[in-house]
């Protein structure tokens, strides 16, 4: 199987593995031959031959311009048959990197943004490289999957880190390769990661609609649609829509009844039922619903005595109960709850206006407490005293 010799220079055989997005080194691997001497078979320095022309083919496989079919057709089958099964890569090559996936997403509640970032560029780095090896139809998928749920990840902490650039940048990419593998749920995560960073931004009505446009193309039931759908209740509630923020919590209520714990409750992408309990206590402070005092208390005694500790999640239930309780005019004891989460050490940037929204809160009944939650968070973070975001927020 090959071109048929005539007038393959150079030039197409570069052609040929630009298309087919190959680099020089990757070649080489693959065709055995080295990387200078097929630089200068296509550079026009040597002499194109038979040989060179079928090790081109061969490496880089039918779908490139100098395959040709061989004429008898049980050759030609014959050929198809061994290049969709042709792959460089080992048999559980995938499998582990597919587990380290899992390790990363179920490692985000409690590692902090800028460690776990340094761990998945790593793994990423990795898949990098598995990119230009020679691989069948059902790994090129599987690959992208995987690359795709580590760049959805990768952007959710570049949010906690307050990096939007390089957040939208990460999200951009899992987008295509969630397109690309026809994957819906990543894409939906995806709508539903950039709905959460409208949020934190304050364009509440964007985020509704991005809540929303994840619904509609997440798998009924997948963990994506039920996170879409408690996001857009919470939405709605910093929009003041009562009726559409209590609509929306008795859908994940009847969305989770019923639903067992994941195997990995602490994974990042797979739905938790105790994950439900947290949102509705955010729910009902945003919306100044009087019972979110008490629901914040019972998910709080929840966290605190659950076998796996969670301080990001505690600290964000503690905010929740500290609105709520400058909603019940009890704000010494909000300013109690505002300072432990503070000086407890467990926020990322992606939390500090929800700080700032309890101490606000505060101030209007007690200057004195309110300014010190501020001293406490200027010295806790004194690290990010020099962000964008945190001179908005606590200036």
């Amino acid at each position: 199987m090959n071109s048929s010799g005539e007038n393959v220079t150079g030039e197409r055989l570069r052609a040929a593995r630009e298309a087919a997005g190959l680099s020089l080194s990757a070649l080489a691997a693959r065709a055995n031959f080295s990387k200078s001497l097929l630089g200068m078979l296509e550079n026009g320095q040597r002499q194109v031959r038979p040989e060179h022309i079928t090790a081109y083919a061969h490496a880089l496989g039918i779908g490139s311009a100098l395959f040709v079919e061989p004429a008898d057709g049980e050759r030609a089958t014959a050929e198809w048959i061994h290049r969709v099964a042709a792959s460089d890569l080992g048999g559980d090559t995938l499998d582990r990197l597919e587990l380290a996936v899992d390790e990363l997403a179920a490692a985000y509640p409690t590692t902090p943004p800028g460690e776990l970032l340094v761990r998945i560029r790593q793994h990423l780095g990795y898949a990098g490289r598995l990119m230009d090896s020679r691989k069948t139809l059902i790994q090129h998928r599987r690959l992208l999957v995987t690359v795709g749920w580590m760049s959805l990840l990768a952007s959710t902490c570049h949010i906690d880190l307050g990096e939007p650039s390089a957040a939208a940048a990460r999200g951009h990419l899992a987008w295509k390769l969630a397109d690309e593998a026809g994957h819906r749920e990543i894409a939906a995560w995806c709508l539903e990661t950039r709905a959460w960073q409208q949020l934190i931004g304050g364009e509440f009505t964007a985020a509704a609609e991005l809540s929303r446009a994840a619904q509609s193309l997440a798998p009924e039931g997948s963990s994506a649609f039920i996170q879409a759908t408690a996001q857009e209740g919470r939405v709605l509630a910093r929009l003041g829509d009562s009726k559409g923020t209590y609509g929306a919590l008795r859908r994940v209520a009847r969305l989770v009844s019923g639903l067992s714990t994941p195997d990995r409750p602490e994974h990042h992408f797979r739905y938790d039922p105790a994950k439900s309990d947290t949102y509705v206590a955010t729910t009902l402070a945003w919306i100044g619903d009087p019972a979110a005092e008490s629901y914040a208390r019972h998910v709080l005694a929840d966290l605190v005595g659950a076998a796996s500790v969670r301080p990001r999640r505690i600290a964000m239930a503690n905010l929740d109960l500290g609105l709520a309780l400058v909603a019940a005019d009890k704000p010494d004891e909000a300013a109690d709850v505002a300072l432990a989460v503070v000086t407890s050490g467990n926020l990322v940037p992606s939390h500090y206006w929800r700080v700032s929204e309890v101490v606000s809160g505060i101030e209007h009944r007690d200057v004195t407490d309110a300014a010190m939650v501020r001293e406490a968070f200027r010295d806790t973070y004194q690290v990010q005293a020099a962000s964008t975001a945190r001179r908005r927020i606590w200036s």
